[in-house]
């Protein structure tokens, strides 16, 4: 069965984590997908991330295994007249170039966008940087957890003892991973229209704020500047948020009202719902200290993990707090088929959160490159 991206081509000259992920999102969906890497040494990444130092020292690192699968690697010497022309020569099949090169570095290489877009009119060329383009920012360095600390959301995170807190996945580089992908997506879809390609200009900062969207517009409407407030729900409802247990710590997510009396229910007190203290979304705001208390106290009567088979078999939105080996353990991973185990290396490392009518789960064709793996 054709994948959505067959008969696409990119050329990948990215690297560290956001690109290389946009890259090989590209390739599971089915593009082919050319990893450019600079002679002797490639991406950085091969040698660092992760906690297997044998596995980076051979340039392997399973930081660069993660994003690497699926992908053929060619080294170039863009610093030669040859290598010019051999990169060319790549951009002149090609259907999407993607990089993470600062705009100065691209212009100095003599692959900036205006320029892809004198010689490959179709081609669909994407740029992420930290600041994107235009600004002070434009060319300055940065990295996930730089961006993490500029945009405000490490100041959000934590509690006011603890401090700015980072958090502990790169979640800022893989948003834009997959922020570029859409825009990407969009583009060749444009491009059937047009005829044309174009230049995508992805902004890890702007991405950063997009996944702080409602915290934004309730700050510029209200100018309640954000604070930290530990493990508390974003949706500020009361008896939302996590709790203690006999055994293991619960989140609970009681938005609705039909979920706070399914909880009532679950917890035997069916007097909140008729009482004057809890029986309202505006009474429970009111007394929000009071019954939290009360929810504390019954919730270490048990595990957490009873509490959650009880409140999900009856409509409450509830997890326990795993570990992430006890997360990537659950029955429903495994039945998703989210996980792909490299027939070769043995290699684990994620796909995509999606499926496309009966695509079943997307996998990569091939293992992660050695450098220089597939020059000719």
């Amino acid at each position: 069965m054709s994948l959505p991206l067959t008969g696409i081509k990119v050329i990948d000259f990215t690297h560290v984590l956001a690109g290389p992920a946009c890259g090989y999102y590209l390739g599971l969906l089915g593009a082919e997908v050319i990893k450019v890497e600079s002679v002797g040494r490639g991406d950085s990444m091969r040698y660092r991330g992760g906690t297997d130092p044998v596995r980076a020292a051979e340039g392997m690192s399973t930081a660069y295994i993660t994003q690497g699968s699926g992908k053929k690697s060619v080294e170039i010497d863009l610093a030669s007249d040859a290598g010019k022309v051999e990169m060319f020569d790549l951009l002149e099949s090609a259907d999407v170039f993607v990089e993470n090169h600062l705009p100065e570095t691209m212009r100095r290489l003599g692959l900036d966008e205006k320029r892809t877009a004198r010689f490959f009119p179709r081609l669909v060329h994407c740029s992420m940087t930290g600041y994107g383009r235009g600004g002070d920012r434009e060319n300055a360095p940065a990295y996930d957890v730089n961006i993490q600390a500029v945009c405000g959301i490490m100041t959000m995170t934590g509690t006011a003892e603890s401090g700015p807190l980072r958090t502990g996945a790169p979640i800022m580089d893989y948003s834009v991973a997959l922020a570029a992908g859409f825009a990407i997506s969009a583009a060749l879809y444009q491009r059937e229209q047009t005829g044309k390609g174009t230049f995508i200009d992805v902004s890890m900062l702007e991405t950063a704020f997009t996944l702080m969207s409602s915290t934004i517009t309730d700050y510029k409407l209200t100018g309640n500047v954000p604070k930290p407030r530990g493990n508390a729900a974003n949706s500020r409802s009361p008896g939302a948020g996590s709790f203690d247990c006999k055994q293991g710590v619960l989140s609970l997510g009681v938005n609705e009202e039909s979920q706070f009396q399914a909880l009532a229910r679950v917890l035997q007190r069916e007097d909140w719902l008729t009482g004057t203290k809890f029986a309202t979304r505006q009474q429970r705001t009111a007394n929000k200290a009071e019954l939290e208390h009360e929810l504390a106290s019954i919730l270490l009567t048990r595990t957490a993990d009873e509490w959650e088979a009880d409140m999900i078999s009856n409509g409450v939105p509830a997890a326990r707090v795993r570990t992430m080996p006890e997360a990537l353990a659950l029955p429903q991973v495994e039945a998703r088929g989210y996980l792909h185990t490299d027939p070769e290396t043995g290699a684990v490392v994620p796909t995509l959160p999606f499926r496309i009518g009966d695509s079943g789960p997307f996998k990569p064709v091939s293992s992660a490159p050695r450098l220089g793996q597939n020059n000719g």
